[in-house]
């Protein structure tokens, strides 16, 4: 009997279990996904201090119009390099990558990303023409926007700290105070190869993506002759340095100048007048997402009204959509940070600027062993001094331990 009652009971159960799962993924909703989100931090509006939570609109969004409980599973990374090195490992899966142009450019001709599928975002509409579509200008890296979808962009510019650096200094205004003995101990480098090298290539009057070896090492010699008078190389750690004044000068992009400057006002800012990095950060969706679909609404609703408005007021950073650049509320909020600032971030027009390109495989390797050369280099006679050390301070404890073993042996 007991064998016979499970026998109809598991009958009942393969009948049912279909409707249920039916029941489960249509209006009843219990279907849930996870989305994977990596992203430069400080870099969506995150439900501080009042603003909205863009992931958290994006999860009650879906479920109110998909019937599916989306987690976003969100974090960072301080430099397009590190992305890269995470994406090309193929050890983890990211639905949904904010990458700049030249990055980006990279990632298409490896075949890491995925052609997005422009009927689940309607709204790409937003965009304006010259960061969108075959002919634009600000889109060379991804000709038609086959791969990404720009989601903020802006200029590096120079940070400086006005109780440090006087009005009337003869290198305000060129990456000259990058290299200014006068500051030596205040200076803060980007800790990326490519931004770094290109503060020194801009400053040479060299191209950003020379081919010529001899380019690329005339820059590297430009950069070892700053490192002694450098505090360090830093990406996200600029922020404390500079709001609390440890620091003086730094080169960084002009976005995060205005967040800094909220906690410190003695803090100005310039674009170099030998030229500049102009660089487009864009939401890309990489060929092993799990969740495309998924992955390309949420891109959508990055480009939707309040979003992108809460996005590009809590970073700071020049938006390539419409509504936030006619917005009226936006260009006000700009003007409470700081009276010029929302005339800083679009002054695109008004700065001599390039962006950077994909290199070839064997110049990216060249720039790779220059950083490395760079990041480890230290003069010969003070790793002479530095091995002497070691081999005495060896020969010390060896004398000791044999002295000590033999006076050990004598007692008995």
């Amino acid at each position: 009997m007991r064998r016979i009652r499970f026998a109809a009971l598991f009958a009942v159960a393969v009948i049912l279990l279909p409707l249920f799962l039916s029941s489960c993924s249509g209006d009843g909703v219990t279907e849930t996904a996870t989305l994977y989100v990596y992203n430069w931090g400080e870099y969506i509006s995150d439900g501080s201090e009042g603003c909205l939570d863009s992931n958290t609109a994006f999860e009650e969004w879906y479920y109110e119009n998909y019937g599916v409980k989306v987690k976003v599973n969100y974090s960072t990374f301080s430099s397009n390099e590190s992305l890269y090195a995470k994406l090309s490992s193929g050890s983890v899966s990211y639905d949904v990558v904010v990458p700049s142009d030249y990055m980006i450019e990279r990632l298409i001709a490896e075949d890491l990303l995925a052609p997005l599928n422009y009927d689940n975002i309607p709204d790409i509409g937003n965009i304006l023409p010259e960061f969108w579509g075959e002919t634009s200008e600000h889109s060379a890296h991804d000709p038609g926007n086959v791969y990404s979808v720009p989601y903020l962009y802006g200029m590096i510019g120079i940070i400086y700290n006005t109780t440090m650096v006087e009005a009337d200094d003869p290198s305000l205004g060129s990456w000259k105070l990058m290299w200014d003995e006068r500051h030596a101990g205040n200076i803060l480098q980007f800790n990326n190869s490519r931004d770094a090298f290109g503060s020194a290539q801009y400053l040479l009057g060299l191209d950003v993506n020379s081919d010529s070896e001899a380019d690329w090492r005339k820059a590297l010699d430009k950069l070892k002759e700053q490192k002694p008078i450098l505090q360090g190389y830093v990406m996200d750690e600029i922020y404390n340095k500079m709001e609390n004044g440890s620091a003086g000068i730094a080169a960084y992009y002009a976005g995060d100048y205005l967040a800094m400057y909220e906690n410190n006002q003695d803090l100005e800012f310039f674009y170099p007048e030998e030229g500049t990095n102009l660089y487009v950060d864009a939401m890309c969706i990489p060929k092993s997402s799990k969740n495309k679909e998924i992955a390309e609404r949420y891109i959508n609703f990055m480009l939707t009204e309040e979003p992108a408005i809460a996005n590009a007021e809590y970073t700071y950073y020049a938006s390539p959509n419409r509504l936030v650049v006619e917005s009226e509320e936006y260009i006000e909020y700009m003007g409470e940070i700081k009276e010029d600032a929302y005339e800083k971030m679009y002054a695109t027009d008004s700065v001599k600027t390039s962006t950077y390109k994909n290199l070839s495989g064997e110049k990216l390797i060249l720039i790779n062993q220059l950083w490395e050369e760079l990041k480890s280099d230290i003069e010969i006679s003070t790793g002479i001094y530095a091995i002497c050390g070691v081999i005495l301070a060896v020969l010390l404890s060896l004398g000791v331990y044999f002295g000590v073993r033999n006076r050990i042996r004598n007692n008995y």
